[in-house]
């Protein structure tokens, strides 16, 4: 039997034990977070759809290394449209726009392996390239300081000099578009069943969440911090941001299944040479 095959079905089947344990449909992502990533997932969802009713809830399990923030934000409308809860499980990796896409979800499931990253939305620069907005907008900050200072040297002069101000105020656009983003989904969704204190037992208030989703958003997008458009940010670190994860570790069965997935989606993926590969338990044969 064709190899592809085999692991195709024992993909399935575990996606089918995973929804049965989460009473949930389960869609595998993986590759860029992009505009034609969100017509396959409708195209996906409708597949489902197809051969039985949806359920009310959804576990997205991404691996992603980012991509357009506004395609996240349109992702999120073709989920919730579809989804009365969706949830996020991250076997290994969810940076960039993945992680402003995880600040969608009900819940955040990841282990002591999976990591997310800063908000670094990545745009397309004046040559065509996807480049991430905060690594370029620091650089822009150091520049301008050391030219206030009288300290810039002739070559920073002359790269601050190449900068176009209207591709710096698109940069600026994005990071401010991510940081809205995560304010609204983390109020709506992320904090939805927030409602008391856990030391003091007080009623939550809403501009307590809205200031708990600035913090955290804050957090996240601090580059000076982490230096690093794909610095890998686990769930301690999280923790300290104040962002609850559900670690699902806990579980040595479910983790199992989780990983093992993980690691035959991978071998599958390069099997068939995809660059970016959506998988549920209609498999791909």
């Amino acid at each position: 039997m064709y190899i592809g095959k085999i692991i195709n079905d024992k993909l399935i089947d575990i996606i089918v034990y995973l929804e049965n344990y989460y009473d949930a449909d389960l869609i595998y992502i993986d590759g860029p977070i992009a505009d034609d990533l969100n017509t396959i997932v409708i195209d996906e969802i409708g597949r489902l759809k197809d051969k039985s009713d949806l359920k009310e809830k959804v576990f997205i399990m991404l691996t992603t290394n980012g991509g357009d923030a506004n395609s996240a934000e349109r992702l999120v409308n073709i989920l919730r449209y579809n989804y009365k809860t969706v949830n996020f499980l991250i076997p290994d990796h969810a940076y960039s726009a993945g992680t402003i896409l995880c600040m969608s979800g009900d819940k955040i499931y990841m282990n002591y392996n999976s990591v997310l990253g800063p908000i670094d939305p990545q745009v397309r620069n004046k040559e065509g390239r996807y480049v991430p907005a905060l690594g370029y907008l620091d650089k822009i900050d150091k520049l301008l300081e050391k030219a206030r200072k009288g300290t810039i040297s002739d070559a920073e002069y002359l790269i601050l000099k190449d900068f176009d101000l209207a591709e710096i105020s698109f940069y600026e656009q994005a990071r401010d578009l991510t940081v809205d983003l995560l304010k609204k989904w983390l109020v709506k969704y992320k904090f939805k069943d927030w409602t008391r204190h856990k030391s003091s037992g007080k009623v939550v208030t809403d501009d307590e969440k809205t200031a708990r989703a600035e913090e955290i958003a804050k957090g996240l997008g601090d580059y000076k911090k982490w230096k690093a458009h794909g610095r890998p940010l686990n769930m301690e670190i999280l923790k300290d941001l104040k962002l609850v994860v559900d670690d699902f570790g806990q579980d040595e069965d479910i983790e199992k299944n989780i990983m093992s997935f993980y690691t035959m989606a991978q071998e599958f993926k390069k099997l068939n040479r995809y660059q970016g590969m959506i998988f549920t338990r209609e498999g791909r044969f």
